[in-house]
């Protein structure tokens, strides 16, 4: 069975005499509760496992009880508590807090994995309850990798399919695979995770702005073009608050532009990122062989999945993610990890890159390297294969 390298992280972790909580983060169907039922099945203790991901939510009474039955079964040593979609039980952090700080007076060995789908919600509760008594494993979209090594999928199907292991076994039908995509993961994430979570004046809105969002990944779009192509938008404010609400569920990004102020990097136009492929074809009435044959949205594919590999890595590993443009001179991608900044142009041969982007770059802010991706530079099937925080070495 194939599995994540979050799951030696967190054998490698239980294992250890001080207690921490380990919290998984991330979206749906990247395979956060395979990650915790693995792990299960390879510590040395018994685990009880239980999960809040229900229509409605679940009270902090139910999280209780979960605890309570943790101790019940751990009076003979070790145990292993695992709750997943902890941030669905209302004021969860400042239950788990009471209960952890109970069992660590009297010296329980209950040890607890915490896992979570709104890495927004579950972040706030554990800054504002649990601080020094837990870890973070970020379990980002499934890479390129990944899904070749679980399903032997050519780097052509990852372009276009995306990074979703639930959907694999569907791509033989098209239909099948699109309903799966819009409905199992689109609709189910902005309704579950979204706007049962947090407050949204405009959900009508935040739908529309995630479809726009997938339809122009990896372009460029100001604040100003948005309002024009979306009726009822509101003002800038909302819409970059919406995308900040995307960005959290793991669906949506919106890269600023590299500077060295971050006041102006705020104030920029978003370059649109998906995080997977897979929500950006399943917004299209088109099938892989259609795309394929279209040199226009094949390329606008490529360029979006190189950028879902690096956004997915900076989410993961920490670094910062950006594009760079003066007058007619642009970077599709920026990476910078404390002073040290890597420039990177892709190029999928539905355009012409001249290179200036970069030299421009590099004079004004020193990167470190200038890389290009696609023609004449790094096969993308390479790329794709990379551990971007190996760049930065």
């Amino acid at each position: 069975m194939f599995e994540r390298k979050a799951v030696s992280v967190l054998v490698k972790r239980l294992s250890e005499p001080r207690r921490f909580m380990q919290v998984l983060i991330g979206p749906r169907q990247t395979g956060k509760t395979t990650i915790a039922r693995q792990a299960i099945g390879k510590v040395e203790m018994k685990a009880h496992y239980a999960s809040a991901d229900e229509p409605s939510l679940k009270s902090s009474l139910w999280l209780e009880q979960q605890w309570e039955t943790a101790r019940t079964m751990a009076k003979n040593g070790k145990f292993l508590l695992v709750i997943d979609e902890v941030q669905k039980v209302p004021e969860w952090s400042e239950k788990v807090k009471r209960l952890w700080d109970e069992d660590t007076a009297l010296g329980r060995e209950i040890f607890v994995m915490l896992l979570g789908s709104s890495p927004l919600l579950v972040q706030k509760g554990l800054s504002e309850s649990l601080a020094g008594r837990f870890e973070t494993i970020r379990v980002a979209h499934w890479s390129y990798t990944e899904m070749r090594t679980a399903f032997g999928w050519e780097v052509e199907q990852y372009i276009y399919f995306g990074g979703y292991p639930g959907s694999a076994a569907l791509i033989e039908d098209p239909l099948r695979w699109t309903d799966y995509i819009r409905n199992s993961l689109i609709e189910t994430t902005i309704s579950r995770d979204i706007l049962l979570m947090q407050r949204v004046d405009k959900p009508a809105l935040l739908r529309r702005l995630f479809e726009l969002g997938c339809t122009y990944s990896g372009q460029i779009l100001s604040y100003q073009k948005m309002l024009a192509q979306l009726q009822d938008a509101g003002n800038t404010t909302t819409l970059a608050h919406y995308i900040d609400l995307l960005e959290a569920a793991g669906m949506l990004k919106g890269l600023q532009k590299y500077s060295g102020a971050r006041v102006r990097r705020r104030a920029s136009s978003p370059k649109f990122q998906a995080l997977n492929n897979a929500l950006v074809s399943a917004q299209r009435n088109l099938t892989f062989e259609d795309v394929k044959a279209d040199p226009q949205l094949w390329g606008r594919l490529f360029e979006s999945a190189v950028g879902a590999h690096l956004a997915n890595a900076a989410s993961e590993f920490g670094f910062g993610l950006f594009y760079w443009r003066e007058s007619n001179k642009e970077v599709d991608f920026v990476l910078e990890s404390g002073k040290r900044v890597v420039a990177i142009e892709v190029k999928s041969g539905r355009s012409r890159s001249t290179g200036e982007g970069s030299g421009s770059l590099i004079k004004r802010h020193m990167a470190m390297k200038n890389l290009l991706v696609g023609e004449a530079g790094i096969p993308v099937v390479e790329f794709l294969s990379l551990e971007p925080m190996g760049l930065f070495e």
